[in-house]
């Protein structure tokens, strides 16, 4: 549970607002995964594993980005092999509106395209700019875990800041993605760029 409380500290706006924000999403994070609740201590990929599941509640994407009603909605990760399998331990058995999982490890950036969810982990920092512009027009929401990630057209971003994890949204790469992130998500960003009121 170390991450979490660190995630809990107070944000740089000092926001109580948004502190309970972050702690109901927390909770709901722990509820959603009962197997994680019991856990004495979470690891980095597991606490982004979990965000990961929860980021398919709060997020919309375009009906044609689905090619049916009950199709799965898929989680491609470059990168992290591990992430992969803490991942796919959250998601077992799991659905978002009758949506199953699939984690689908990617290799090449022509890959990208048949996500819904792209995390790309700070190993492929070099290759970050171009797996961006491989997904920046598709309906995925790309999340990240590093500086460079947000400045090159991320959506979310995973950044640590004194020892806090903290989120980065850039709802103008969210618009131009044609996703839709709920104001329950927004809330609880430590930035979020591209707001419009």
């Amino acid at each position: 549970m170390a991450i979490l409380t660190r995630i809990l500290h107070r944000s740089p706006r000092g926001s109580r607002a948004v502190r309970c924000a972050l702690l109901g999403l927390t909770t709901l994070l722990l509820a959603s995964h009962s197997g994680f609740g019991v856990e004495p201590s979470l690891t980095k990929n597991q606490v982004e594993a979990l965000f990961l599941f929860n980021f398919a509640k709060y997020v919309d994407w375009p009906a044609a980005a689905f090619p049916g009603t009950n199709a799965p909605i898929i989680i491609g990760v470059m990168g992290e092999d591990r992430f992969a399998d803490d991942l796919r331990h959250v998601v077992e058995s799991k659905t978002v509106n009758g949506r199953p999982f699939v984690i689908k490890p990617l290799a090449t950036d022509s890959e990208v395209s048949g996500c819904h969810i792209l995390f790309i982990s700070e190993s492929q920092a070099s290759r970050t700019g171009s797996i961006l512009d491989k997904a920046r027009t598709l309906p995925v929401l790309t999340v990240g875990e590093d500086e460079p990630f947000a400045r090159n057209g991320g959506i979310i971003t995973f950044v640590l800041r004194n020892g806090n994890v903290r989120l980065d949204i850039d709802l103008t790469s969210a618009r131009k993605a044609g996703v839709t992130i709920s104001s329950r998500l927004l809330a609880v960003a430590d930035v979020v760029k591209g707001k419009t009121n």
